[in-house]
């Protein structure tokens, strides 16, 4: 059953994910490399030359412009003064962002911008540090 429904969030999620893969494979000339995370339902794409830094979840492709996903990074809360919080690694957060995807499928980025973008009071960044801090809650509305 884990299996048909992971199946069926790749297929849900695949117009967004196809979107990441040409937004990789676009970076690869200029020096991103690819990895596939089983853990994580991902294609890496590390060492991503653009951006400000960190990383971008679309579908099941993770643009990161580091070198190691298994990083360290602070959450939204903590960055934004709400708290003193312990850092969270990256991959953990990202990877709620994809099961978030795999859920949502090409509703998730409306439903993103409509929750605030990249915010902490974007309920799908807080539950994204959630997972990462504590393995579970990472769908971003109460059940």
């Amino acid at each position: 059953m884990r299996a048909a429904g992971t199946a069926l969030g790749l297929i849900w999620t695949s117009p967004v994910t196809a979107a990441g893969l040409l937004a990789g494979l676009l970076a690869l000339p200029f020096g991103a490399r690819a990895r596939l995370r089983r853990r994580d339902l991902a294609l890496v794409f590390q060492h991503w030359p653009w951006g400000p830094g960190g990383a971008i979840t679309l579908g099941n492709v993770i643009l990161h412009t580091g070198g190691d996903l298994d990083s360290p990074c602070h959450t939204y809360a903590h960055d934004a003064g709400h708290g003193e919080e312990p850092p969270i690694c990256l991959a953990d957060h990202e990877r709620a962002h994809v099961y978030q995807y795999m859920v949502l499928g090409p509703l998730f980025l409306p439903l993103y911008l409509a929750c605030g973008g990249i915010s902490v009071r974007n309920r799908f960044e807080r539950a994204a540090d959630r997972y990462a801090r504590t393995g579970r809650g990472w769908w971003p509305w109460p059940g």
